[in-house]
């Protein structure tokens, strides 16, 4: 049976190292190819044109890189652009770029699917495959800021980990690809660009604060009543609002950063003046800011949106109190790019 090729961005660099002293290599060797593959983001050994063509020779018959690829994408009319990607073992994933004024931002996957099964989100009707790789998450980076060079000619300026998957579920491989993202040696962003969204694991919340990271993290809360959270975030059950809460004080008290509050506004369910004032009182923990989300329907729920007048009063009493709140509009409906779309339907 054929010995299957390792995927040399899985290597570290001390196994890096180590491998170029057993063939007899110099040391410096693994530094160059570090740098064509998280700096100059290189999916062929070939084109790592500082290494003699032994060398290349060399690691090819040992490695192979597993990049993903572009399978299609769409274009929205308000010039959102949704992407399917293909991993080398065949999954799909999808990935966005929104554009606007001010800012380019890649909302991008941590998962093949999603385990969670939240009831308004289409990706949480799908199973979870497998987890991605750090590099397949970078890679979703790499290529939707070449959608915004050709097709805005910015690069990207932000990114949110809310596509498809929890992210906390994946810690090790979303916070190393965080590090290729924001490293010097990597893409170099900074890590205040970058957001990671979670639907509440408590205890993930206090290893990033252990972890004393610099990103931005978003709970997406939605209710902040037990039962109604329980009816819409199975995770709920096992991450109760009061574990949450500890979690979020605990994460602030360590790190110092704030926390966004990702909040959909269903018609009828969590939209009324009794549920914004739980939301009050929930945000009142740490220092945050509550981002009130157009909610899109999906075919497997029968959720709608909540009606303009309704929004507004729900807004204003958070104003009052003294709340930073935002209303941000859904981008990309008609092609299903918007929050809770992601579903590889095609």
């Amino acid at each position: 049976m054929k010995e299957q090729k390792r995927d040399l961005r899985k290597l570290t660099s001390n196994e890096l190292t180590e491998y170029f002293e057993s063939v007899g290599e110099r040391k410096f060797r693994s530094k160059q190819v570090s740098e064509w593959l998280w700096k100059k983001s290189v999916t062929d050994i070939d084109a790592m044109s500082n290494l003699s063509s032994q060398t290349r020779e060399k690691l090819k018959e040992s490695f192979c890189i597993n990049n993903i690829n572009l399978d299609h994408e769409q274009k929205s009319e308000d010039g959102t652009i949704k992407s399917a990607f293909r991993l080398h073992d065949g999954h799909l994933i999808e990935g966005v770029l929104i554009p606007t004024q001010k800012r380019m931002t890649a909302c991008i996957s941590s998962q093949v699917g999603c385990s969670l099964s939240c009831k308004f989100c289409a990706t949480g009707f799908l199973d979870r495959k497998r987890n991605l790789d750090a590099s397949e998450i970078y890679d979703q980076v790499v290529m939707i800021n070449k959608q915004a060079l050709e097709y805005y000619q910015k690069p990207l300026s932000n990114i949110v980990y809310m596509g498809m998957g929890e992210p906390m579920l994946n810690y090790a491989e979303v916070l190393k690809s965080v590090e290729y993202i924001t490293s010097p040696e990597g893409l170099h962003m900074s890590s205040q660009r970058i957001t990671i969204s979670t639907a509440g694991v408590a205890k993930m919340i206090r290893k990033l604060a252990d972890d004393m990271v610099k990103f931005n993290l978003a709970l997406s809360l939605h209710a902040a009543d037990e039962e109604k959270r329980n009816q819409i975030m199975p995770i709920n059950e096992t991450n109760s609002l009061e574990a949450l809460r500890s979690a979020l004080t605990y994460y602030h008290d360590k790190t110092g950063n704030d926390v966004t509050f990702e909040y959909i506004l269903f018609y009828n369910f969590n939209d009324s003046l009794k549920d914004a004032d739980n939301l009050l009182k929930f945000t009142r923990y740490v220092p945050s800011k509550v981002n009130i989300i157009e909610y899109n329907p999906i075919s497997e729920s029968s959720f709608t949106n909540t009606d303009p007048q309704t929004l507004d009063k729900f807004r204003d009493f958070l104003t009052r109190k003294g709340v930073n709140v935002r209303v941000r509009r859904s981008r990309g409906k008609d092609i299903d790019a918007a929050c809770g779309q992601l579903a590889n339907k095609n």
